[in-house]
Parts: C-alpha cells; sequence; structure tokens
C-alpha cells in the first residue's frame, strides 16, 4: 500500500513539473547559463540604464539570470564585433541601434562584421532629433532660421558626435533642405556642444529633445524630426508639419544576436524583451529621456535596418563618406 501511495506521488509530482515546464517558454528550460546583453557604450550612461531594465525584466519572464556586459570604445564597433563573433546560442546579445550596427556598417568599408553578422531579435523603442539654435541667435522659427541663413552668407556650424554620425549625416540633409551651407563641428560628447550653443559659439544642434528644453533660457527648439507632434512635446511643431517631410528621421535601439542563433530562443527573448518595454517603469524612462516606444519582433526590425540602407545608405553615397 505504502509502495503505491508513493508511486502515486511521485507520479502528481511530475504531473505539476511537467505542466510548469508547458507554460514556459522554452528558452526558460536551458542549461542555465546567464544571458548577457552587451553595451557598447560606457556604464552610467543613457544606454546602460535601458540595458539593465531590460535585463532585469527578461530575467524575470524567462526564469533566466540575465547580466548587462559594458564594452565601449570606437563609436560602438568593440560591441558589435563582439556580439558579431559570439557563438549563437541564445547567451549573448546587443543592445545595439543606428550608430553602431547600421551607420556603422554603411560607413566603414573595413568594419569586422556587416549586416549579415546579425539576427534581427526586437525593435525596442527610437527617438526625434531637434532643430535647435541658441537664443541669442535671435531665430524663433524654421522660416526665420532660413532666412537668416541665406542672409549672412556665411556658413552656419552645427555640433555633431563625429564625422558620419546621426547629427553629422542628418546636418547634411539640413542644409540640402534649406538651401543654406552649413558647417560640422565635431565634439566628444552632446554636453560639451550644448555648451558651446548655449555660449552662442555655434548655431545649430541636433540633439534629443530633454536637455534642449532643459535649457530653454538659452535654447530655442525649433522643429522636431518626426511626421507628427509629440504628445510628450505637444508645443514643439514637426517638420512635416512645417513642410519639410524629408527631415523626418529618428535614432532607434533594439536587441540583435549572432548569426545563426536559434528560432525559438530569438522568439522568446523577443517577447520577454517587447513586455519589458512595456512596463510602466521602463514607459517612465523613455518620457524622460525623450524616447518612444516602438516595439516589434524580427522583422520590424529587418524592415529598419532596410530603410536605414536606403535612407542613410543615400545620404552617405550622395556626400561621398567613406571612413577609414
Amino acid at each position: 500500500m505504502r509502495h503505491i501511495q508513493r508511486r502515486t506521488l511521485i507520479a502528481a509530482a511530475l504531473s505539476v513539473v511537467t505542466s510548469i515546464s508547458i507554460g514556459l517558454p522554452a528558452y526558460a528550460q536551458g542549461d542555465g547559463k546567464p544571458i548577457t546583453i552587451v553595451v557598447p557604450y560606457a556604464a552610467g550612461g543613457t544606454n546602460d540604464n535601458f540595458a539593465r531594465l531590460l535585463a532585469d525584466g527578461i530575467g524575470k519572464e524567462l526564469g533566466r539570470h540575465v547580466i548587462v556586459e559594458n564594452k565601449p570604445g570606437a563609436n560602438g564597433i568593440i560591441g558589435a564585433s563582439y556580439v558579431a563573433r559570439a557563438r549563437p546560442d541564445g547567451t549573448t546579445f546587443l543592445l545595439g541601434g543606428s550608430g553602431p550596427v547600421s551607420l556603422n556598417i554603411l560607413l566603414r568599408p573595413s568594419l569586422p562584421y556587416g549586416f549579415d553578422s546579425f539576427d534581427s531579435v526586437a525593435m525596442l523603442f527610437d527617438g526625434p532629433l531637434t532643430i535647435t539654435v541658441p537664443t541669442s541667435l535671435g531665430v524663433n522659427s524654421i522660416d526665420e532660421l532660413v532666412a537668416y541663413g541665406k542672409k549672412t552668407g556665411q556658413p552656419l556650424l552645427y555640433g555633431t558626435m563625429g564625422p558620419g554620425s546621426v547629427s553629422d549625416l542628418y546636418g547634411r540633409i539640413v542644409s540640402k533642405t534649406f538651401g543654406i551651407p552649413l558647417t560640422a563641428v565635431a565634439y566628444k560628447n552632446n554636453n560639451s556642444a550644448l555648451i558651446d550653443l548655449m555660449a552662442g559659439r555655434g548655431d545649430m544642434n541636433y540633439a534629443t529633445p530633454v536637455p534642449m528644453i532643459q535649457n530653454a533660457k538659452n535654447l530655442k527648439v525649433l522643429a522636431l524630426s518626426t511626421e507628427k507632434r509629440s504628445s510628450h512635446f505637444p508645443n514643439i511643431p514637426s517638420v512635416a508639419e512645417l513642410g519639410y517631410p524629408q527631415l523626418k528621421t529618428s535614432y532607434w535601439t533594439a536587441l540583435l544576436a549572432p548569426k545563426g542563433t536559434p528560432a525559438a530562443i530569438i522568439n522568446d527573448v523577443a517577447a520577454a524583451a517587447m513586455k519589458t518595454v512595456k512596463t510602466k517603469a521602463f514607459q517612465q524612462v523613455l518620457i524622460d529621456n525623450g524616447q518612444i516606444e516602438k516595439t516589434g519582433g524580427p522583422q520590424v526590425l529587418d524592415a529598419q535596418l532596410q530603410a536605414d540602407r536606403e535612407h542613410w545608405g543615400k545620404v552617405i553615397n550622395e556626400n561621398k563618406i567613406v571612413i577609414n
């Protein structure tokens, strides 16, 4: 009788374990190795903060230990190269974006990775650029800026994060669209560019909205690089509504994996990541940093990469920009 009861208890326990396993994603039943999200920037920055929230959410969703590893340097190339070379076993992912992935690949022919080095996992969010001038310039609209640029007869100076950066390329689009000459000035970081802009040592900047609005006494945001007005910044017109739809652009952030990562793993991680982005805590950080949710699975990210080839690739080719 005792043997029968024991067998019954064991069978019941196995049934419970099986039912729990069936309810979990396949990836949660892995070998227990930690998942690493590689951030191609230094610790403590905006992308690092996003990555740690993401790691916490994915870990809870999949029942796995998820860590963040910062591999900064070379405009994101060091971190992206590391992930491109990693084993496609579902333990290594890249928190990539427009710069480390698309722009580096399009600008640098000798890069140790390409678009085919990664599998798309999930699109997470993106953010608009601003067209901003110092208040000392006395310009209060895009029309006034264009008139000012044509009247001076001198190229207007705009700050960038270096040759081939989003801000550098966007300035070239602005120059062509407005028909005014612009000259790029490279800075080590956006804070340095803003200090010079507020002091009147620059004429324009294309950075994220939040720091610009926080310095409204010294800076005037003329437009956002969006199709419609942002609900977070309702007083700032969009470039499209002002008659310049060709100036619409953004910089995105997404998860990528080494090429050959199993589809089942990609789908599990994508679902966990997108669910994390929709949490209240993550949404608040997006708002605080002027970012906009843009979640989607591998196909959405694939489409974004193709759009980058067409959009930024055209700008790069027209301006004959090559970085070795």
